[in-house]
């Protein structure tokens, strides 16, 4: 058997854990520069305000319902992730971390003490520990669990917690869930599935194996076979070696300077090297993009982007900045309104046994400087706060998103952490 276990409003959850006022209000947190509605309690959602709704649209709503608005606080959310996976992962043999609300649990074995009373047990744990409320889905299979949880989440009579133990309480289930909501249907699979009949889980569930396979694939026949009790996804229990990885983000106020686009390049591409390193990999390329808004009119729209190869894969800060700056000058056009950048690394590879042999060009008491200056670095930051030690051209803050409403760093910023005096 598979537990889903999904935070309940995740980024709303973690504004109430540090703000008790909160709780029975509605309350919404926004993507970034304060646009859409990225999270919504329950009470937000009765209002009528809908996941990815543009703010400013909704002004009314928010004012005559005294809506709490806040901007996302990303840090304290993937902090409080951390616990609450901490958490879950002394409570299950095994756990797969699906998303920064999500995780699956192997409760293989359980059955001899009910399943029901530890997924209770579970619920209480998180709670008691972090401050935030999940509910639990399980079943026979991941995608029946996804199921589930949906079901525990959306009807109160379960209470956080609903179990599908056999085929004819899966069936019922099914026959209740438009098949949009299976995991992994799109949009697009949706309307097609629509058009030919298929309009709930059971359908598909019951659907033509071939017909299955010819039009969604291996990944609609295993969808297929999950609903019908059938596991051909197993817990990953390792998660696989990241590809590449990219930071971007969109602007508060367009930058139409070379120097402030670049302070922001530089940025990026820091966070870039600090993520690889935390990765134990090494990139082999770099990169870089910067656009202005889709929305600008067709003569002043312009997307520039180029990707370099590193002479030799690395992660050090420096070398990652340096190729970042070169590529940002090639791209950069003046005359526009840049109002997005972003960088990103590929060619990754494990840092071990990854570096060809030392060459005339490349030393090996440069590599081990540079470790050496990379391990000082991380460390001075992580004890200090990230930023404490950075690049000269990330001096400035002009390029930063908006956030207007951003609720403190509580778990993650010293000067943050609440104090508490008699």
């Amino acid at each position: 058997m598979y537990a889903l276990v999904d935070c309940n409003n995740f980024y709303v959850s973690c504004e109430r854990v540090f703000n008790p006022a909160l709780n029975e209000r509605p309350v919404v947190v926004l993507s970034n520069n304060d646009g859409c509605f990225i999270a919504r309690s329950n009470e937000a959602k009765a209002l009528g305000l809908p996941m990815g709704g543009p703010a400013f649209k909704f002004r009314e709503i928010l004012f005559k319902h005294r809506v709490a608005i806040y901007s996302a606080n990303f840090p304290l959310y993937g902090d409080m992730s951390s616990r609450v996976m901490n958490t879950l992962g002394g409570l299950a043999p095994g756990m797969e971390v699906y998303s920064i609300d999500e995780a699956f649990l192997d409760l293989g074995g359980f059955g001899l003490i009910g399943l029901e009373a530890h997924a209770r047990t579970i619920r209480r744990a998180v709670r008691r520990g972090t401050g935030i409320p999940v509910s639990i889905g399980i079943a026979p299979t991941k995608t029946l669990a996804k199921l589930a949880n949906r079901m525990a989440k959306k009807d109160p009579v379960f209470e956080g917690v609903c179990i599908l133990n056999d085929e004819s309480e899966a069936r019922a289930a099914m026959a209740g869930m438009a098949v949009e909501h299976v995991w992994g249907i799109g949009r697009r699979h949706t309307e097609f599935l629509n058009r030919n009949g298929v309009m709930t889980a059971l359908d598909l569930a019951d659907a033509s194996e071939s017909w299955v396979r010819r039009h969604l694939h291996i990944t609609g026949a295993r969808l297929q076979a999950e609903l019908n009790g059938r596991s051909c996804l197993p817990l990953e229990l390792v998660r696989p070696a990241k590809q590449s990885i990219c930071t971007s983000r969109s602007f508060g106020s367009a930058i139409t300077e070379q120097g402030g686009l670049e302070q922001a390049v530089v940025n990026f591409a820091t966070k870039c090297a600090l993520k690889l390193r935390g990765e134990g990999e090494v990139a082999g390329m770099v990169t870089v993009f910067a656009c202005t808004s889709p929305f600008e009119e067709r003569d002043h729209r312009y997307w520039g982007t180029r990707t370099v190869a590193l002479p030799v894969p690395t992660q050090d800060t420096l070398a990652i900045v340096r190729a970042a700056e070169v590529i940002l000058n090639d791209i950069f056009k003046p005359g526009f309104r840049y109002k997005k950048a972003g960088v990103t690394l590929d060619g990754l590879v494990p840092l071990a046994g990854s570096l060809p042999a030392p060459t005339l060009f490349v030393r090996e008491e440069g590599r081990e400087a540079s470790s050496r200056l990379m391990q000082a670095l991380d460390a001075v930051n992580s004890r200090y706060g990230q930023g404490t030690l950075r690049v000269a051209s990330d001096a400035s803050n002009g390029w930063k998103q908006r956030q207007e409403r951003l609720s403190p760093h509580y778990t993650t910023c010293w000067d943050d952490i609440i104090n508490i005096r008699p």
